[in-house]
């Protein structure tokens, strides 16, 4: 099968997703916001007796803190993170309710609340930005010297920079619609999801280009097209195997719960899925678009 010969749909189907995204993005409201980013209140409890941890859930969730994300302690104990509460004598009632309503579920020893602020989740995502600033400008340096037997290996680290970026987009424009539709939040878990997203789309696109080079070292042809599909037809099926595995996974995991990681998992999903296409037919189709030239004609008419 021609792959790039096709690398005209593949660049337009991308295109269209990552519009989509940015639309969305620039519609406010841009995301839902976990309250990692926003002010809200930290509740330390501690019970006499073992809790479940569902069964807290319940209690919050009837009470209007649907939103709050629970971490569980050592000991008894429960880490409770929800919107602000307010800091009248209303909230005095409203902790007192709370109080009240988890106390139902067993005696508690201790119940402390304090408010947060979102500076802890602005620094992670400086340092977020920080970290795959670097990673990028290595993973250059990398693949520009282990892809050196092959002709402008600079290409190549400079293409799966573009490729991870790519990834970005979509599930970011994900996460966009996502907050709109089915309430997915943007929180500590997110950041998590999109790092990992990035190093994945890197990996799986070494994976091809690592084919290419053998491939161009051993054909006499050095028709980079040619050699571009042929690294695509061999592992393609290695790529999608791989990546149908880890999908099941991930999905089993969605379906069985795990609300607190639920932003991580969708971030996984939808970066696995973009990862795998952008690896076999974004990054190494760019190696053609390169060599050709075709960045200003690509979609003209008449052009495969």
């Amino acid at each position: 099968m021609d792959f790039v010969g096709k690398r005209r749909w593949f660049f337009l189907l991308s295109l269209a997703l990552i519009i989509t995204g940015l639309v969305s993005i620039a519609t406010p409201p841009s995301f839902r916001i976990g309250i990692e980013f926003a002010s809200g209140s930290a509740i330390s409890m501690t019970y006499e007796n073992p809790v479940d941890q569902s069964d807290v859930r319940i209690i919050l969730t009837e009470n209007g803190h649907d939103e709050a994300i629970i971490q569980k302690t050592s000991g008894n104990g429960f880490f409770i993170r929800t919107r602000t509460l307010d800091s009248t004598d209303i909230a005095s009632s409203e902790r007192k309710k709370l109080e009240e309503k988890l106390s139902a579920l067993g005696s508690i020893e201790a119940f402390d609340v304090a408010t947060v602020s979102p500076i802890v989740a602005q620094e992670t995502v400086r340092n977020a930005g920080v970290a795959v600033f670097v990673a990028s400008i290595a993973i250059l340096i990398y693949i520009s010297w282990a892809f050196r037997l092959v002709p402008n290996p600079f290409r190549m680290g400079t293409v799966a920079i573009i490729a991870a970026i790519h990834d970005v987009l979509i599930v970011v424009g994900f996460f966009s619609l996502a907050g709109r539709f089915i309430n997915l939040e943007i929180n500590a878990m997110f950041i998590t999801g999109i790092l990992t997203v990035v190093g994945y789309s890197v990996h799986d696109t070494i994976v091809v280009f690592d084919r290419i080079r053998e491939n161009f070292i051993k054909n006499t042809s050095r028709n980079l097209e040619v050699i571009i599909n042929t690294s695509i037809a061999e592992t393609l099926g290695r790529s999608l195997t791989t990546s149908f595995t880890t999908l099941i996974v991930i999905s089993s995991m969605l379906l069985m719960g795990g609300q607190t990681i639920q932003s991580l998992l969708y971030a996984l999903l939808i970066g696995l899925i973009t990862g795998t296409y952008s690896s076999l037919w974004i990054a190494s189709q760019m190696l053609v678009v390169w060599e050709n030239k075709e960045w200003f004609h690509l979609f003209k008419r008449g052009r495969k």
